[in-house]
């Protein structure tokens, strides 16, 4: 157990209860204490995000910790009511004493690079007076003991060391970065936007698309392509409504601006999210290194702060090269939300379908859709999703008929979401209370009527969205899992993980050492899901690609 102080750090070993197993030591620096002990089985810290970048700053290198503010964030969750309330380590201190409870600090503002800001917040400070590792010690100790108290300790006890480990990976693959060729980039925005206009906010092809926008509408109109609302009032002259102006609703519409419209829609996102102003912000030293953020959303799912690493265009994915000698190992997880619902409803038949390692769509297809791909994907998402009209409402019959467990197991969910109560993942990840943001989140689509507290529509909202969270959320567990294995798999060699985002990762490792990531990953899958869903026949395999361009993986 470490904490940093007086331009130094006191660390004190603790038992398995979190008490005092010896005495309390001083070291100059965290950088000094942790390489003066490789062999300290976890660093019990504040938070990683403060403690681990001047480690891996000074080239050392972490095996395990336990984040305590990530720990807190997961079991005020858990605890009925409580969801929401401020994770800091002062706040759990403040909590366990029963006085005030500071606010968390306000998230600080994106910088380019993930180079820190001058007048970035720092940690919530203890009231004046108060040990640091004393308040350390005590909160760490109370963790372990509400954990004892949920209703599956073992599950949470993993989902808060698969969430420790994650954050150690998030920073590793902050400092590491993601390959990338600037100058390969230039050149394919130069290829599809044309050249820059002085001032940078417009190029040729943009402005070519935007004239043959205008001139469709007739002569002498001026439509700017780029303001939503001149779009919609050019066609309402033109007697089409429109309620919004997305891709999906303008495909519909026989118009002779809508091709230009789309193209136009499609590269002036290009230029405002990856473009010459993007590059020359976030990619440095051949190297895009964006701040992840471990359990950014209710599902668990990561986020980052800045940089979008977590929407690359394909088309930008060019720009993703290897370094000479080296390689990009692509890993996609396969069918991964269909096998963790068959892992967490236990249910007989679909576990057969997705313990063979195969295809599990194209299986489910040869049993109930003669064959048909697509409908099976289509029924299985549909059930996960919520879709009960239409086709959806006769696939989730057959379903139902097929796979009772399966679909039963999310049905419950969506009950439970509807009548507000707690809705959790497999390993003990709670959905917060009811919010018109938790469907937003998910994707999911949003009732035609607004959603009054407590009201109909705002109950079937969290249905939908409890339905798939015990799903999604389970899912972004076992993704946990796989990265910590996948990085103890790796720790002797090259390789190092660069990317992440929920059921694909990328390993950037010398050539030779590519079939041993290759085995390191198809391992990982199989045994992170045995260690977080128990003893199932369900197989979690990967379709993994070496290659020296992202671009060139598939998917």
């Amino acid at each position: 157990m470490a904490d940093a102080r007086d331009g130094g750090v006191h660390l004190c070993p603790v038992d398995d209860a979190g008490h005092p197993a010896g005495p309390t030591l001083r070291e100059p620096s965290l950088a000094q204490a942790v390489g003066s002990r490789p062999a300290v089985e976890r660093w019990i810290w504040r938070s990683t995000a403060d403690s681990y970048g001047p480690l891996l700053a000074a080239g050392l290198h972490v095996e395990r910790c336990y984040d305590v503010e990530a720990a807190e964030a997961l079991l005020i969750g858990h605890e009925e009511g409580q969801s929401g309330q401020p994770r800091s380590l002062a706040a759990a201190w403040a909590r366990l004493h029963r006085l005030p409870v500071p606010e968390d600090a306000p998230v600080r503002t994106a910088t380019a690079g993930g180079q820190p800001s001058l007048f970035e917040p720092g940690p919530v400070p203890l009231p004046p007076g108060t040990d640091e590792l004393t308040a350390l010690r005590e909160v760490y100790a109370d963790q372990l003991a509400r954990t004892a108290r949920t209703a599956h300790p073992d599950r949470m006890r993993l989902l808060a060391a698969a969430e420790s480990a994650g954050t150690l990976v998030a920073a590793e693959m902050g400092r590491a970065g993601v390959p990338w060729r600037a100058d390969v980039h230039h050149e394919l925005l130069t290829s599809l936007l044309g050249e820059r206009y002085p001032g940078g906010q417009e190029t040729r092809r943009l402005a070519e698309l935007a004239e043959e926008v205008s001139r469709a509408f007739g002569p002498g109109a001026r439509v700017r392509p780029d303001r939503p609302a001149d779009i919609v009032r050019a066609f309402a002259r033109e007697g089409i409504a429109l309620s919004s102006t997305r891709a999906w609703e303008l495909q519909d519409i026989d118009h002779p601006a809508v091709p230009a419209l789309l193209e136009y829609k499609k590269l002036y996102r290009l230029h405002t999210a990856h473009g010459w102003a993007w590059l020359q912000a976030w990619v440095h030293e051949g190297r895009f290194r964006p701040e992840y953020l471990p359990g950014g959303t209710v599902t668990g799912r990561w986020t980052t702060r800045g940089g979008g690493a977590l929407q690359i265009p394909r088309v930008v994915r060019r720009a993703v090269v290897a370094d000479p000698g080296w390689c990009l190992v692509v890993a996609d997880a396969d069918q991964i939300e269909p096998r963790v619902l068959a892992a967490i409803s236990r249910d007989p038949g679909l576990m057969e379908v997705a313990g063979t390692g195969h295809d599990l769509y194209a299986g489910l297809s040869q049993r109930l859709f003669a064959g048909d791909r697509d409908r099976a994907k289509l029924a299985v998402l549909g059930a996960i999703y919520g879709q009960t009209s239409g086709d959806g409402l006769r696939h989730l019959a057959e379903l139902r008929r097929r796979f009772p467990r399966a679909v039963a197991y999310v049905d419950d969910a969506a009950r439970a979401g509807e009548e507000g109560r707690l809705v959790r993942t497999w390993l003990g990840r709670t959905c917060p209370p009811s919010s018109t943001a938790l469907a937003e989140e998910a994707g999911l689509p949003q009732d035609e009527e607004p959603a009054a507290p407590g009201g109909t529509a705002g109950a079937r909202r969290r249905g939908r969205f409890t339905r798939n969270f015990v799903v999604q959320g389970s899912a972004a567990e076992w993704a946990l899992i796989v990265l910590a294995l996948v990085r103890r798999a790796t720790a002797g060699l090259k390789a190092e993980l660069v990317f992440f985002q929920h059921d694909e990762l990328i390993v950037h490792c010398p050539r030779e050492e590519a079939p041993a990531v290759v085995e390191a990953i198809r391992s990982a899958g199989d045994h992170a899901g045995r260690l977080a869903f128990g003893a199932t026949p369900v197989r979690f395999p990967f379709t993994t690609a070496v290659v020296e361009c992202y671009a060139d993986a598939k998917g």
